[in-house]
Parts: C-alpha cells; structure tokens; sequence
C-alpha cells in the first residue's frame, strides 16, 4: 500500500488545521529534540519546527515519495525512512509529534507506553488520530468494499482498532505526569462538492481498499463510492460540501 504525497497534499490546510492546534498545546519548555513520526509531505514537520525554532528537529516516514516531497519543502531539517512499528532510537525526545499516522500501527496497549518512554522526563507525546470510523465516508466505504463485484479482493480488509479518549487516558496515566485527551470535529467546506469528498478519501481511508484494485476496478470502486457520497452528505446552494471530520487529540507528558 503506497502513499501519494501529491494526492495527500491536495487539501493541505485542512489537513494541516488539526496539527496546529495539537502543537500549540504541548506544554514542553526548552524543547532540543523533536521528531515527527509519519511526517508525510512535510506540512506537520514544518509546523514542529516553528513552534521550537531552537530544536533540532527530525521527520520519519515509511513512504519514499512523502519524504522526497518533505525534504524538498523543509531542505534545512533531517528526514529519515523507516517504520513506527520497529521505530527505536538510542537518544530520548523532548517532543514526540504523531499527527494522523498512528491509526495506521496496531497494538495501541503496546505501541503508545513504548513511544512514551522515549521521551525525557518532562517531554511530551502528541498525537492526533482521525475519529471518523463510523462517519458516513468510512462507513460507506466498507459498504461498497463489501457488496461490489470486487468484494472478493476488498471485503476482508480490516483497519487497525481505534480507541476512546477514557482508553488513552488510562494507558498513559502511570506512565506520565499529565494526560491531556479531547475531541474536535472540523467542518470543512470543500468547494468541489462530493467529488472532492471521494478525492480527500482516496488519498487516506480508501487507499487499503484500492490498493487491492487494478485500474479498471478502481474507476468502479471510486463511481460506486461518489454515488454513495452524494446521497449522504448534502451539498449546500453554491455546491459546496462541508465535511464533518472528528480527530481525537492526546497530549502525555513524562
């Protein structure tokens, strides 16, 4: 399954709104090492980097293409290949920044003490997870994975758990001073209505399923999804959508 930053990048200041208003609330003072784990094109890197103008500040991704993308934005900063899952430096971080990457790694029990413990004492663990699971967009989407002729190939694909806030809370609260956990829903207006919908999707949630997909079945998966999409989500007079996104938001400090 492979990542397109260009098709990522498309609606890049909606995409980028959740992560700044993550980053604005770690609480970390004197912040010398940061890392951006699943930076992508770079966009939550660069906002890491601007609140601490004085850390060193590294971004990690599994994709080449979203990091031949970041480097050529952010060409100052250090990118790094590699996975969340095997992700284990020797150093520990002042800030540790996970902006809608984590929803992708199984073993949430196991995965978030362990990112914890690489963090300093008083170093902070943010993290920014998409809620939208039972959102029409993603429940439409297992319904035409399901029932389509192509249901053969795309019917078992399964999305690693989410989880509650009351979930994290507790996970983290042994392990840290503070845990701070809330849910935003952002409404964004997307000006080319449901086909800008299915177009926000296909660069994140429907990418398991088309990746299963050749070419001629992805155009029918994708026509199945915008009618689908249509029915659901009203457009307004001008033909605008406003697409409701739920993200769970998480900041832990050592």
């Amino acid at each position: 399954m492979t990542w397109s930053a260009k098709q990522y990048s498309t609606f890049e200041q909606e995409r980028t709104r959740p992560v700044r208003d993550l980053v604005a609330a770690i609480p970390t003072q004197n912040v010398r090492l940061a890392v951006d784990l699943g930076c992508g094109p770079g966009n939550s890197t660069e906002v890491l980097a601007e609140r601490f103008p004085g850390a060193l500040v590294t971004g990690m991704d599994s994709s080449d293409d979203m990091l031949v993308s970041a480097k050529s934005r952010l060409p100052a900063l250090n990118f790094e290949l590699a996975e969340i899952e095997t992700w284990n430096p020797d150093q520990h971080f002042d800030v540790i920044l996970a902006n809608a990457s984590l929803q992708w790694v199984p073993a949430h029990d196991a995965l978030y003490p362990r990112l914890v413990s690489k963090l300093v004492s008083g170093g902070s663990l943010a993290v920014q997870t998409p809620d939208n699971l039972e959102e029409p967009a993603h429940r439409l989407a297992r319904e035409v994975a399901a029932n389509g002729p192509w249901a053969s190939k795309t019917g078992a694909v399964k999305l690693p758990p989410r989880h509650t806030a009351s979930f994290y809370y507790q996970l983290l609260k042994p392990h840290c001073s503070t845990v701070d956990v809330w849910r935003t829903t952002y409404h964004h207006p997307l000006a080319g209505g449901h086909a800008a919908v299915v177009e926000w999707f296909k660069g994140s949630a429907l990418r398991p399923y088309l990746a299963q997909l050749d070419d001629a079945e992805k155009t029918a998966f994708l026509d199945s999804y915008l009618t689908e999409i249509s029915k659901a989500y009203p457009a307004l007079e001008d033909g605008t959508v406003l697409l409701p996104f739920p993200r769970l938001f998480v900041v832990a400090t050592r």
